[in-house]
């Protein structure tokens, strides 16, 4: 079930090289620039590569193996 006032956003980090995604409940009067670039100066780099390469990690020896005739 979706929060319907929820907003998406796609912030570019300069840092990580890459966007990420954000999602936030934003007022009506709010600046939504200046709360983007606020969202990218608190961005966490390090955590953010560290799930980007664990999602995208290769398992290595779960071949399926041959059956020898």
């Amino acid at each position: 079930m979706a929060i319907p006032n929820v907003k998406r956003f796609r912030p570019f980090c300069p840092t990580c090289n890459d966007s990420y995604t954000l999602m936030a409940v934003l007022p009506k009067d709010a600046d939504v620039d200046k709360y983007l670039a606020d969202a990218v100066g608190r961005h966490d780099h390090k955590a953010f590569q560290e799930s980007k390469s664990a999602h995208f990690k290769v398992r290595v020896g779960q071949q399926k193996q041959k059956k020898a005739k």
